[in-house]
């Protein structure tokens, strides 16, 4: 993937200390202190264009949000978007959103262990050819760093028009241990799901009547111990 930034991109982000993070492994293990509070901390992993992550942070005050991508372009834009959304609430900055330019490839190197709650991965690479399998975001290999960056709370929330990357991640999802709940072939079928904020992908995918494709999985031991006491409560006679 090649994108055509602007020029001077780079000055600009530098710029932006108040919300965009060039040197993310110089806050490993230290989130918390650079939003100044102890909230959880969850995060988007390759966030493209920032649609997603900066609308929920304007729908989730409460939450602390990091949308991470590789590409100094997406970061620009994703700023910019930032910061569009929360326009409305007179805004500026937003105040619990860091955009932090890093390769998920080396995640260990930003975050600590047990440091997020929760992953989101929004339309990634399917790279459909077996060869290239190691580089799909839900393959065991990044399942494993996944695990150690979440907390006894942790979560990974998955959404993708890809039918085969579906597949292949609630096979590696199950090989790998995890519960899976909230499963849907089809996310918005019937009308758009408005309890769920959109990417720009999905937004154009939904409108092309492609499906999308969710579930959630759960990794925190806490987090498991509740959705099976829930479930529990549920089906109780």
């Amino acid at each position: 993937m090649r994108l055509r930034g602007r020029k001077g991109i780079r000055e600009s982000l530098e710029q932006q200390t108040d919300l965009v993070v060039l040197e993310a492994r110089s806050h490993k293990g230290q989130w918390s202190d650079f939003f100044g509070n102890d909230r959880p901390i969850y995060v988007e992993f390759g966030m493209g264009k920032g649609q997603f992550i900066s609308q929920m942070s304007r729908k989730y005050p409460e939450i602390n949000f990091i949308g991470v991508d590789m590409y100094d372009e997406l970061i620009r834009r994703g700023a910019e978007k930032a910061r569009i959304a929360w326009e409305p609430e007179g805004v500026e900055t937003p105040p619990n959103l860091k955009l932090a330019l890093a390769n998920i490839e080396y995640a260990e190197e930003v975050f600590a262990e047990g440091e997020l709650q929760r992953i989101y991965l929004n339309f990634s690479d399917p790279w459909p050819k077996s060869k290239h399998a190691r580089r799909r975001l839900t393959h065991p290999r990044f399942l494993h760093k996944y695990r150690g960056l979440l907390g006894s709370l942790g979560e990974i929330h998955l959404k993708t028009d890809s039918r085969s990357l579906f597949e292949f991640s609630l096979n590696a999802f199950a090989d790998f241990g995890l519960q899976m709940t909230n499963i849907s072939l089809d996310l918005h079928a019937g009308g758009i799901n408005e309890e769920h904020v959109m990417t720009e992908y999905e937004t154009k995918f939904v409108g092309q009547g492609v499906h999308i494709h969710r579930c959630e999985a759960i990794v925190g031991t806490e987090a498991l111990e509740r959705y099976q006491a829930a479930r529990l409560d549920k089906y109780r006679l």
